[in-house]
C-alpha cells in the first residue's frame, strides 16, 4: 500500500500529460488526472487535487532564446521535409540544431541529471 509521510502528504505533487502517441497514432487520455485523483485518494485517505495548466502556466513567458531556438527547431524540421528526410526529428546538441532518427530518440527512457534536478529544485521549489 501507499504511505505517505506528513511532508508528502502537504507537498507531494504529481505530474502528468495526457496525450501520448505510439504505432497507433495520437491517443488522447483526457481527465485522466481526475481518475488518478481518485484512486490516490482511496487509497491513501488523503484529499487530492486535481489542477489542469494552461500553456503559459506550464512553460512561462518564453525568453529570447526560447524563441529563436523555436526558429532554429522550425527552420531545421522544414529543411528535413523539403528534403523528403522524415522519420527524424529535431534536436539541440551542444548549440548545434541536428536530426535524430525517432528510433533512435524514443529507444531508451532518458532521466534527468540528478545534479540538473538539484539546481533546478534549488530555484523553483
Amino acid at each position: 500500500g501507499a504511505e505517505f509521510s506528513e511532508k508528502h502528504r502537504q507537498e507531494g505533487k504529481l505530474i502528468l500529460q495526457d496525450r501520448a502517441v505510439d504505432e497507433f497514432g495520437p491517443v488522447h487520455l483526457g481527465g485522466i488526472g481526475n481518475v488518478l485523483a481518485k484512486a490516490i485518494e482511496k487509497r491513501t485517505g488523503y484529499e487530492t487535487r486535481v489542477v489542469i495548466l494552461g500553456h503559459v502556466q506550464r512553460g512561462g513567458s518564453p525568453t529570447a532564446f526560447d524563441r529563436i531556438l523555436g526558429t532554429r527547431f522550425g527552420i531545421k524540421a522544414v529543411d528535413l521535409v523539403h528534403a523528403g528526410d522524415f522519420g527524424k526529428m529535431v534536436s539541440l546538441q551542444g548549440n548545434k540544431i541536428v536530426a535524430v532518427p525517432l528510433s533512435e530518440a524514443t529507444a531508451r527512457i532518458k532521466t534527468v541529471d540528478e545534479e540538473l534536478y538539484g539546481i533546478a529544485e534549488a530555484f523553483f521549489g
